[in-house]
């Protein structure tokens, strides 16, 4: 993997002529051959035990059998029978004609685009399919016809995101991924056109369930956002007004110096006990590698974490020990999935999920990073009744770094709430409940049975962004927390990870194959720019945008390997902007500059349809899957370098990369 320029220019851009030239060799082939087996004794060309080319004889019909015996010669004249082998055909005479390319070699030297297909037909047909997501009242799974994309004899997948369609409008062709990763040539900018319109049509079908019309869309988004829908009428002066702190212009020096930074390996540190399970980055001194055996410590500095040699052993008896109580589950030991770092980061609040495989808890515990113990052990209740959290976080972007913050939020799939530690029963505050108003889905799906939160993020005001399993994003205000300022209509993919920069300004939205950047700006009725969060934003709402991989880098990545855990770069301060975003998928992590992905003008941008995608990032590939990837604090950024380090944590190991000046 790496940055998609290189892949993009492998060639497929051949020529109606060059087609020509092809049949013509073709027809030059098969002649030969007839040629062969003319002079090969015993051949079907020269004898028949049917005697199907004998010589004729002077009956009525002899006129006819010269004629059937040319055309079985495959002699050069025109014919119409040919149906059956499309790569004879002229394009002219072909339905949805294409040529199809296969992609062999990976991400290695040999790495080529091979003809499959010299001439292809496409079609987009319904198939059954059962989507286990598409339930009915009883939880029952409903069966449903799904739009399929077929090109010749070769490929057949089903319209999604997961095929990562990419365009390139200028070359008349569209790479995709199904079961390796394939690239179609049309002949004419019409067809072209033709393609891009339908695919798009069917795959908002296949995500709503409704047949993609104006009225549908309408419905689906809503007046307010249907730039969504169609971003060529959406508002996109947005992006290129919004402040940023640095040049906007993509000839600028600041642009210019971010793009002549690699990425430099700079620490690598193997993990302690039996592996890591998540990562806790500090914006002091320490940073923590959370493992079901205890908490490596770990020592910031300007080109990454290195080791310090402390390490808090669960299970070793005494305080120290981490043990689930009968409070907060049935088991004797527990693995703690997030830590949230409080209090100046001098404590830790560790969650641990009541079942494996699932992210709900009854509670957390407290641990006094100092002395290494396990100081309380807290229980989620409201109104005398037990309840689980699947997330927390803290009140606010750098809230950690306050000695005496004591209140963090919560999240659960119908509920927000903010606990205050400062009562050892806890005390909850609703921000929003489950009388939240019922999200609507559209014609063919069910009404949800909640909200469906499924991640949350704080600006640093304390503002809330939440992202949905139907893909939803609501903002939620410091002053009104149980109604959202701001719905944001999803794309069809749930939300699995959501950030926000600490200016609030933009959010990014994680779904497992492809990431959305949403900008909250908007003008209000007196000419004031203000956030979504601080008021309703009307019509003046931007289109979106996509991260995406390549098709190649995706299928490279693996079919079962998805996006998680995107989010900005780490800043804390007014008046700063975060510079890059991450994410990352299976081996890799994938880094955007963020200056890039908002500017208008970018080069991805071109000769694309529908939602502008970004395919223009760096990666790190590491030898297993990796944990988490995410930037230090903008204090540990040096001089030769734009952004803080990356840190990097697989299972066994983490490391930290600097995004330093070329040598």
């Amino acid at each position: 993997m790496g940055t998609s320029s290189s892949r993009d220019r492998l060639e497929t851009s051949d020529s109606d002529e060059d087609y020509e030239d092809d049949q013509e060799q073709e027809e030059q082939e098969e002649e030969e051959d007839e040629d062969q087996r003319s002079r090969t004794p015993g051949s079907s060309s020269s004898t028949s035990s049917k005697g199907k080319f004998e010589t004729p004889t002077g009956t009525s019909s002899s006129l006819d059998n010269i004629d059937a015996k040319l055309k079985a010669l495959k002699l050069k004249y025109a014919t119409n029978n040919n149906n059956n082998n499309p790569s004879s055909q002229n394009p002219n005479d072909v339905k949805n004609a294409v040529k199809l390319y296969l992609h062999i070699g990976g991400n290695t030297p040999k790495a080529k685009w091979i003809t499959s297909e010299k001439m292809a037909s496409y079609a987009f047909v319904k198939a059954e399919d059962l989507d286990s997501d598409d339930e009915d009242e009883f939880g029952k799974e409903k069966e449903r016809d799904f739009w399929v994309l077929k090109v010749g004899a070769k490929v057949r997948a089903r319209v999604g995101t997961d095929m990562q369609l990419k365009m390139f409008g200028d070359q008349r062709r569209v790479d995709f991924v199904s079961k390796g990763v394939w690239a179609m040539k049309f002949f004419t900018n019409e067809e072209y056109r033709e393609f891009v319109t339908r695919f798009q049509d069917c795959l908002f079908e296949n995500i709503y369930g409704v047949e993609a019309t104006n009225e549908s869309k309408l419905k689906i988004y809503g007046k307010d956002f249907i730039g969504w829908a169609k971003p060529e009428v959406a508002d996109d002066s947005m992006w290129e007004d919004a402040s940023d702190g640095f040049g906007r212009s993509p000839g600028s020096a600041a642009t210019l110096v971010r793009g002549n930074h690699d990425l430099r390996e700079e620490f690598e540190e193997v993990a302690e006990g039996d592996g890591i399970q998540s990562l806790t980055l500090g914006a002091l001194e320490n940073s923590f590698l959370v493992g079901s055996s205890g908490i490596q410590v770990v020592r910031n500095y300007s080109h990454g974490i290195h080791g310090k040699g402390v390490h808090v052993k669960f299970n070793q008896g005494g305080n120290s020990r981490f043990v689930s109580s009968s409070s907060l589950g049935d088991s004797t030991h527990s693995t703690p999935k997030k830590g949230l770092l409080m209090r100046g980061e001098t404590n830790m609040l560790l969650m641990s999920p009541v079942n494996e495989g699932k992210l709900h808890s009854r509670g957390l515990h407290q641990l006094d990073i100092e002395t290494g113990k396990i100081v309380t052990e807290w229980k989620f209740e409201k109104d005398g009744t037990d309840i689980m959290m699947r997330d927390i976080t803290n009140d606010s972007k750098g809230s950690q770094l306050d000695p005496s913050e004591s209140t963090f939020l919560g999240l659960d799939d119908n509920s927000l709430c903010r606990w205050d530690m400062r009562d050892r029963k806890g005390i909850v505050q609703n921000l929003a409940t489950a009388s939240t108003p019922v999200l609507h889905w559209t014609q063919g799906h069910q009404f949800s049975r909640g909200t469906n939160f499924q991640c949350f993020a704080t600006t640093g005001d304390g503002q809330i962004v939440v992202g949905s399993y139907d893909g939803k994003i609501r903002l939620y205000s410091t002053s009104s927390m149980r109604q959202a300022k701001t719905a944001f209509p999803g794309l069809g993919s749930p939300i699995t990870h959501v950030d926000v920069t600490y200016d609030g300004k933009w959010i990014l939205g994680t779904t497992d194959t492809y990431l959305i950047l949403i900008c909250t700006l908007f003008t209000d009725k007196d000419g004031r720019t203000k956030t979504g969060f601080e008021g309703r934003m009307g019509n003046k709402i931007s289109a979106p945008r996509l991260l995406k991989l390549t098709p190649l880098d995706s299928h490279l990545a693996g079919a079962n390997n998805k996006f998680h855990g995107g989010q900005f770069s780490w800043v804390t301060e007014g008046g700063k902007q975060e510079r890059h975003l991450v994410a990352t998928v299976g081996k890799y992590s994938v880094i955007w500059d963020f200056q890039q992905v908002k500017n208008s003008g970018h080069e991805c941008y071109k000769n694309q349809d529908g939602l502008k995608s970004c395919y223009c990032y760096k990666t790190v590939l590491k030898d297993e899957s990796i944990i988490d990837s995410r930037f230090m604090h903008e204090k540990f950024a040096v001089s030769d370098s734009p952004e803080a380090p990356l840190v990097v944590a697989t299972p066994m190991k983490v490391s930290s990369f600097s995004l330093s000046s070329r040598r």
